[in-house]
């Protein structure tokens, strides 16, 4: 099962002492060791798509719970930890410009994997596009500034990327396996208890007719699309309402462009109506569609066709296990034993000392209890 999502983290500055990393060096890379001996790379790639089990592994490792800083940390272990040529498994990537280099790092790795040219393509494309799906497809006020890709020589592959806002972090997972679209309902088991008021979801299910429209807008051209503007623009109040509740608008005066968008995003919009792309993962992959464009074709959508998108935060799908107050569902208890007996056994297995081995479980005890 795919298991995609985010968590919640408060913002923690400073750096992890050089002590301590050391040894999260050595105990992650041995507990990533062990669940690929016992169970394959595929399912350790899950296992770091799955929000709970990420940070669970964080916290056995000596990290603050609750810290913004285990995401960054714990994957930059991961990476200094796990050698390509020996498990089969690498992860790309890292914190602020070290996030950037994923594509040529996917390159190296082409000989030590044997990869396909089309392979690599394919790698590349996904990390680029998740990474622009949480940045513009889901405006939640996030800034991303992490990005992890974590791919085996299969060429399966999981992301695990982090924004923040001014007080909070805010992480997302990705998996390889089942994801038929990057643009269509990729969060399933987001973890976390903040919801933030308004943010544009252009990946929810709801806003499936504004993604259409937004290619048509896209695709029909601009003299159409400001005709249109300039019709709607005409419309009362009313014509905009649903259930007493006002609808997103975007008006626009008449006899003018599209205003207050940057002047990259104008062009950006001119570069797409050109390549005319078929659907809307192919126009949000196009370079220069950023939040900007993604939101003025929403709101466009919902002020001409009454076709609005999803406003609602997607971490209404909070806990990757449940909740213990049943919201949004009751605890998945044998996901969350499972999740734990992977972990412990995995720890119980490592190559590592012992007294490294009895911290570890005793911090997922704390963790779990």
């Amino acid at each position: 099962m795919k298991r995609t999502g985010t968590a919640e983290l408060p913002l923690h500055y400073g750096s992890c002492p050089r002590w301590l990393f050391q040894r999260m060096v050595r105990l992650s890379g041995a507990i990533a060791e062990a669940i690929v001996l016992e169970y394959g790379t595929e399912e350790f790639l899950r296992r770091m798509a799955d929000p709970f089990f990420f940070q669970s592994l964080g916290c056995v490792v000596g990290f603050d719970f609750h810290s913004s800083g285990l995401t960054t940390t714990l994957t930059g272990a991961l990476k200094e930890a796990l050698k390509p040529e020996e498990l089969g498994l690498a992860v790309c990537g890292g914190k602020g410009k070290v996030s950037r280099s994923v594509p040529l790092e996917i390159q190296r790795l082409a000989d030590v994997f044997s990869l396909t040219t089309a392979k690599v393509e394919g790698l590349k494309y996904a990390s680029r596009m998740a990474a622009k799906v949480d940045n513009a497809c889901v405006q939640d006020g996030y800034q991303l500034y992490h990005h992890a890709f974590l791919v085996d020589e299969a060429g399966n592959w999981a992301v695990v990327q982090q924004g923040m806002n001014e007080s909070f972090a805010r992480r997302y997972h990705w998996l390889s396996e089942g994801v038929d679209s990057f643009v269509e309902e990729p969060h399933s088991g987001i973890i976390g208890e903040r919801g933030e008021e308004t943010v544009l979801d252009m990946t929810a299910g709801e806003s499936e007719e504004a993604r259409k429209i937004s290619v048509d807008l896209v695709c029909d051209g601009p003299k159409k699309l400001f005709a249109e503007v300039l019709e709607a623009g005409q419309r009362s109040l009313d014509d905009y309402t649903e259930k007493g509740k006002q609808m997103p608008r975007l008006i626009m005066p008449r006899g003018h462009t599209i205003t207050g968008l940057p002047k990259q995003t104008v062009l950006a919009l001119q570069r797409a109506y050109e390549l005319q792309p078929e659907n809307y993962e192919e126009l949000i992959a196009i370079s220069g569609i950023g939040p900007a464009a993604v939101r003025a074709l929403a709101l466009v959508s919902a002020l001409i066709y009454g076709k609005p998108p999803s406003w609602k935060d997607p971490v209404r799908y909070s806990f990757a296990h449940g909740g213990k107050d049943g919201v949004p569902f009751p605890v998945d208890r044998a996901t969350y034993q499972k999740t734990t007996e992977v972990l412990r056994a995995a720890i119980e297995g490592a190559k590592c000392g012992r007294d490294e081995k009895l911290k570890a479980i005793r911090r997922l005890h704390e963790f779990l209890g």
